[in-house]
């Protein structure tokens, strides 16, 4: 098992999907760089080039496919300023679908992805600009 580091996240990784690095328009999950919008699934599938349907807004058919796979928690990294906002409400809704919603700007949605995927089934959703 390999200790890897960065912004200060220590994990030791056992086959989880592990985010080493993001910035302005750009995130690294697993040496990968991407830099377009993104959801990472509980499996560790990634699916780039993904978009809202409002923009900076984020609603639950934005991330439907990504409710569908059951995860445990989703993370949505708000962008690099937390300008994407959750639609009012949406935290409740994944609630009653027994899915804990956590939203943060992608630096703290990062770290707490990296806590969180290997003890518990996580999917992610980032917005990587504003």
């Amino acid at each position: 098992m390999q200790q890897q580091e960065f912004c200060g996240v220590k994990s030791l990784r056992q086959g989880n999907k592990m985010i080493t690095g993001c910035s302005f328009g750009v995130i690294v999950i697993e040496g990968k760089q991407y830099t377009s919008d993104l959801v990472i699934y509980p499996d560790g599938h990634v699916e780039d080039s993904w978009y809202r349907r409002k923009g900076h807004c984020l609603s639950l058919d934005d991330i439907s496919k990504l409710v569908e796979s059951k995860p445990e928690v989703i993370i949505a990294g708000t962008g690099v300023s937390g300008l994407m906002k959750p639609e009012p409400g949406l935290d409740k809704l994944l609630l009653k679908k027994g899915i804990r919603f956590i939203a943060q700007p992608n630096q703290k949605a990062m770290k707490i992805y990296n806590e969180l995927s290997s003890i518990k089934r996580v999917g992610a959703c980032f917005h990587l600009t504003c």
